[in-house]
């Protein structure tokens, strides 16, 4: 390997230059394509970047120090500094003179370069310079916020808080049960003691309940027992009280239904249209008559009325002297006079004393009778559904059967009705919702019917 390395005519410039001989030359690409210079790691390469790095160094060192730095003396690269600072200082007097690469730095602009004020601004520093100046006046009278003075009573105790026991979760079956509604329940005994106000504020407690809510909107039970002619093997009186109950309704419905179709009744001896009366009214106002046109004419060339002219009031003579004065003496003597009547009419009414206390008692029967009437009539109002939305409430159909329909035992007893129609009419009639209608299907497009070729073929 030692005959090798000094048979070889390569003389390395750094301690780490290889022969290019001995090192394994590895394929970097072609080299005739831009991408392929910067990769390009051949003995040539390698040897011009080595030569332009020297060139590079000389030329630097050319221009600093005026030759190579290797020639220079060692009194060209290095002094001994004899100064004194203390005179130095004296003869600046007193200023501090800049090194030269720090006046370099310096700018040498007369105007003043922008102020960056986001650089001075703080995030809230307004509210946080009044939070500050607001505490330190407080701190004078005594006052400390929740923060300091929960570390000052830290540091008295001399340590940290005891730690809390862990508190048992639901499903640890050795919890122990209570009632949440009971006066002594664990939930609200950390809460006693403790203001009301306080505890609404801060979502701790409940707000008290109004005591309009829990009145109801209806006095209907919740679940109305059926008539008794409704039930399993009535008594034929209850059946027929039933019966009768159902046939009212019906005679109502067939009522309403003549009264609507007698109002959309023609009156007997009208006149039916036809299709000339029909045409005739259709082309009413299009055609012009020859009559009417000479009537036209005949109105524009007509002389205009004159008007009429107008009517002065007559004029108002003035009153005399005579005529003021009496009637000043006439309005002043009926003015004593309703002075007089009335003083009479209260002398009067001292003897009237027994009719007058006849009277305010009927007057206080009345208005018992009348406030008695009001409340009959708001708890029959109350007792009847509101009206909550657009639609009125209809009560149900009555479930009755006849008598020949009446089951003879619960093995033939059909069931009838809904339940769950039953607490949705309840909801209606108790004011808890408002009454509704099934929504009515609306199609969108109009339905298309398509004979299929294979039913065609069959038909």
């Amino acid at each position: 390997m030692a005959a090798a390395a000094g048979s070889s005519s390569f003389l390395g410039l750094g301690p780490g230059s290889r022969d290019p001989a001995t090192a394994r030359r590895r394929s970097r690409g072609p080299r005739n394509r831009k991408k392929g210079w910067k990769r390009w790691a051949g003995p040539e390469a390698r040897l011009g970047r080595e030569i332009g790095d020297f060139l590079e160094d000389v030329a630097l060192q050319q221009r600093a120090t005026g030759g190579l730095i290797a020639e220079q003396p060692d009194e060209g690269l290095f002094f001994l500094d004899t100064g004194d600072a203390e005179k130095d200082r004296r003869l600046n007097k007193g200023r501090e003179k800049p090194l030269h690469v720090d006046l370099v730095l310096q700018p040498d602009s007369k105007v003043p370069a922008p102020k960056n004020i986001l650089a001075h601004q703080v995030p809230n520093g307004r509210k946080e310079r009044r939070r500050r100046e607001f505490w330190e006046k407080r701190a004078e009278k005594g006052v400390l916020p929740r923060a300091e003075r929960r570390l000052r009573a830290r540091l008295q105790r001399g340590g940290p808080p005891p730690p809390k026991t862990p508190e048992k979760g639901r499903s640890d079956p050795e919890r122990g049960f209570y009632d949440i509604w009971a006066a002594d329940n664990p939930l609200e005994r950390a809460l006693a003691g403790q203001d009301g106000w306080f505890l609404q504020q801060t979502k701790k407690q409940r707000v008290k309940r109004p005591a309009r809510l829990g009145t109801k909107p209806s006095q209907v039970p919740a679940v109305e027992v059926i008539a008794a002619g409704g039930s399993y093997n009535p008594t034929f009186e209850d059946h027929q009280a039933l019966l009768l109950r159902a046939h009212e309704v019906e005679l109502r419905k067939k009522r309403a239904e003549d009264k609507v179709e007698r109002q959309l009744r023609i009156p007997a001896g009208t006149q039916l249209p036809t299709a000339e009366t029909v045409f005739q009214e259709q082309c009413e106002g299009l055609l012009e008559e020859s009559g009417d046109e000479g009537d036209a004419d005949g109105d524009a060339v007509a002389p205009a009325e004159p008007q009429d002219t107008p009517v002065t009031a007559p004029r108002r003579e003035k009153k005399t002297e005579q005529q003021r004065r009496r009637e000043k003496e006439a309005r002043a003597l009926e003015a004593q006079q309703r002075r007089e009547k009335a003083a009479r009419c209260r002398r009067q009414q001292l003897f009237r004393l027994r009719s007058l206390r006849q009277q305010l008692r009927r007057w206080d029967e009345e208005l018992l009778r009348r406030r008695q009437l009001r409340l009959a009539k708001r708890r029959a109002k109350d007792a009847l559904p509101r009206r909550l939305g657009p639609l009125k409430y209809e009560e149900p159909s009555l479930e009755v059967q006849l008598s020949d329909e009446l089951a003879e035992s619960l093995r033939t007893l059909k069931p009838e009705g809904s339940v769950l129609r039953d607490r949705f009419k309840s909801l209606q009639k108790r004011s808890l919702i408002e009454p509704r209608e099934r929504a009515k299907f609306k199609r969108r497009y109009r339905q298309k019917y398509v004979e299929k070729r294979a039913f065609r073929e069959v038909t």
